[in-house]
């Protein structure tokens, strides 16, 4: 029986692929003293960068055919067979609902939002603030670069795109298992093991998933947010091999192992979609989001030395070539 199927729901609030625990109030009070109290080695001492990406190096198609420009957390441009991709939107001064409160990031973004090439797709992975900025989609949705782009969500977050500016007719829903064609690309949403929510009230009531992208020359799995779950090694069976494979690695916890996967999960989690090609750190890097050092994450996963690891510095577009690691140690 496959694990790959379409999301089910129970009212209205959309079901996990497998049974998950996310953390609630008790989570919070279990927490509290710790991030209260604990706070100075969770973001930089001393300012990074800066990062500045070169904008004219998009007038020119990569090379290899692959090239991807990571902005820091999860979001990042890739650029994959000729069509080039803008991932979990976020130029906001915070991940949060306001602009006075909540996780600040480390860094500016290094591309101003006015130099962003054309996009022919934005990938939505769900509709957490650090991956949907609420500015940056109302500033995008008005720029040319955006004009011909294909908005490519789960179920439900359409709505909140077309609030923020971005014409209904320009939106694709997709349920895991959908796909959608962009120039010679198959996306396929998939099931991930999380949660969405934009408040406390009103959490699973849109859908929030992965995506294969399969172009005629190469294959890239972005994992987007997830814990650790049976369904990875069917979809590197059906999807892969692929060449790049994004998975998160930051903002874990014990506490919270159900929907945040980690470091070691990573490593586990890349070995069964099957191991190939070049792993890539993302959901890290940027924001204070949960109780670790800034970078343990990286420097934990930097130990494992049977994996081929793809992290290049913020802002840097990057040919991605088969098989040759990049380790940026920008966070030194």
């Amino acid at each position: 029986m496959s694990m790959l199927e379409p999301a089910r729901r129970r009212g209205r609030q959309y079901l996990n692929p497998v049974p998950t625990k996310v953390g609630g109030f008790s989570t919070i009070f279990k927490i509290g003293p710790k991030f209260f109290f604990g706070t100075k080695a969770r973001s930089p001492q001393s300012p990074l960068g800066p990062f500045r990406t070169d904008a004219e190096v998009y007038s020119t198609r990569p090379h290899s055919g692959l090239r991807v420009t990571w902005m820091g957390h999860s979001t990042s441009i890739l650029e994959i067979d000729g069509v080039r991709i803008l991932i979990d939107p976020v130029w906001d001064e915070r991940a949060s609902p306001t602009t006075w409160s909540g996780p600040k990031r480390f860094f500016p973004a290094p591309l101003g939002l006015d130099e962003i090439p054309d996009i022919d797709a934005v990938l939505i992975s769900h509709d957490h603030y650090d991956h949907l900025g609420a500015e940056s989609v109302r500033a995008m949705a008005s720029r040319p670069a955006f004009r011909e782009a294909q908005w490519i969500t789960p179920l439900g977050v359409g709505a909140i795109l077309e609030k923020l500016g971005v014409p209904a007719e320009h939106c694709r829903e997709l349920n895991w298992m959908d796909s959608v064609g962009v120039g010679g690309l198959q996306i396929t949403a998939l099931p991930t093991r999380h949660f969405s929510g934009r408040s406390l009230l009103n959490r699973f009531e849109t859908l929030w998933a992965s995506f294969a992208i399969v172009g005629p020359q190469h294959r890239v799995y972005y994992g987007a947010d997830s814990g650790e779950w049976s369904g990875f090694r069917e979809i590197g069976m059906q999807f892969g091999p692929f060449d790049l494979t994004m998975l998160e690695i930051g903002a874990s916890d014990p506490l919270w192992a159900d929907i945040h996967m980690g470091p070691d999960g990573a490593v586990r989690s890349f070995q069964a979609l099957g191991g190939h090609g070049l792993l890539m750190p993302i959901h890290w890097g940027l924001f204070d989001l949960a109780l670790h050092y800034w970078t343990q994450p990286i420097e934990r996963i930097w130990g494992v030395a049977e994996l081929k690891l793809w992290s290049p510095a913020p802002g840097v577009p990057t040919e991605v070539v088969k098989g040759e690691e990049l380790r940026s140690e920008w966070w030194r």
